[in-house]
């Protein structure tokens, strides 16, 4: 009972550090963005920065079903890799008649730099930089100790620049990041609550210095998402647009709360995940006022699909298409959590992932956090149709 109370003092002050933007004194302008192109973008390429909500396979090794790197690949996307199943950034690629491949691909150190270039067709198709576990600034990501690469977006942004020297004018850019700023700072703050409550419990802590702590660490998370959010907005300004890049659009992130993951996460800690979000894209649109970008609401779009899923041929909008217990056994107990990574929904494929009555097409949650196929796609829908009222496309 005392735990519950910890966490719902942390609540009430994660709702009071939602309001006022982050913890910090100064106040954010709410602009934003402005001056985008209205023009036809008559793009030749997309180039895609995140995580792994933008993946387009750059784990694919990891998830071979014989252990050596080769294929069958069970999975290789966070989705329900069905069989030639896509990510949102490729989905919008080829709506647009384009090819966009990962710009590396690999794991536990060992990794290549566009496999795809092996066909010389495809040899500037690896700009899909989006990789499972990245950060915006700080290599160490979610998953790095295990193996994952989780290359930060900055790094993802020089190694662009590195090899093509600037940006063209002639591409797409695609910025989605920041969620796994969130997810670990807010790792870090439910440890910490976590902790309070248990010595509170033990008589090491009184209520109220364990109510003091809990909405110092508050702060101190959100302060740390809005740190991110500046930094992204600062290399979008000066590493894309600056360097040469036209037509820019910037996905803000959903609301983590409202996904199988934040489910999972005590009802009264909820409220710090959403506040998270919302520090992180106010923090975001903030830096980018005035900024030549487009910006496409993923929260806003994320909410209307919640609220009413029908619309969107969504018949699931709460559960877990990928079977936890199914993927712990293919992968022979080695992957615990359920991840879409390895979750493949190929039917009649003996390594095939899905809970017993779910779809990839109708189902809209893969996972904790990521879309089976049929979410991605409505979500590449949802950002074409973005893209057509900026009047790019």
């Amino acid at each position: 009972m005392k735990l519950i109370r910890t966490w719902t003092a942390f609540a009430v002050a994660s709702a009071l550090l939602a309001a006022c933007g982050g913890g910090g004194s100064d106040t954010p302008d709410t602009v934003g963005p402005a001056g985008a192109p209205t023009t036809k973008g008559n793009f030749v390429s997309v180039v895609s920065f995140g995580d792994s909500l933008s993946d387009a396979g750059s784990y694919t090794p990891a998830t071979s079903a014989t252990g050596n790197g080769q294929a069958p690949f069970i999975g290789g996307r966070f989705t329900t890799n069905t069989a030639g199943s896509t990510v949102w950034v490729e989905n919008v690629a080829t709506s647009l008649g384009l090819v966009v491949t990962p710009h590396e691909v690999g794991f536990a150190g060992a990794s290549a730099k566009c496999p795809a270039a092996a066909n010389p067709a495809l040899a500037n198709s690896c700009t899909a930089y989006g990789m499972g576990g990245s950060r915006v600034t700080d290599p160490n990501g979610i998953g790095k100790a295990g193996g994952a690469l989780t290359v930060p977006v900055k790094t993802q942004i020089a190694n662009h620049l590195a090899r093509f020297g600037n940006f063209k004018g002639n591409e797409l850019v695609l910025v989605l990041a920041g969620p796994n700023d969130i997810f670990t700072q807010f790792g870090v703050f439910a440890a910490k609550a976590t902790q309070n409550g248990i010595d509170v419990a033990a008589g090491r802590l009184t209520q109220a210095q364990a109510d003091a702590a809990n909405q110092s660490n508050a702060f101190a998370a959100q302060a740390e998402v809005k740190k991110a959010a500046q930094e992204l907005a600062g290399y979008i300004r000066t590493e894309i647009l600056a360097k040469g890049a036209k037509y820019v659009a910037v996905v803000t992130t959903p609301d983590l709360a409202a996904t199988p993951f934040g489910a999972a996460v005590p009802a009264t800690a909820r409220p710090q995940l959403t506040a998270m979000v919302d520090v992180l894209n106010l923090w975001l649109r903030d830096g980018l006022n005035g900024q030549p970008v487009g910006m496409i609401d993923g929260n806003g779009f994320f909410k209307n699909i919640v609220a009413n899923p029908a619309a969107f041929g969504f018949t699931n909008v709460t559960s877990r298409a990928c079977d936890v217990a199914k993927i712990q056994t293919i992968t022979s107990g080695l992957i615990a959590d359920g991840s879409s990574l390895f979750c493949n929904s190929t039917a009649g494929v003996p390594f095939n992932g899905l809970a017993t009555g779910a779809d990839a097409t109708s189902w809209f949650f893969a996972d904790g956090v990521h879309p089976t196929t049929g979410g991605h796609k409505v979500f590449a829908d949802e950002a074409l149709k973005a893209l057509r009222a900026f009047g790019w496309i």
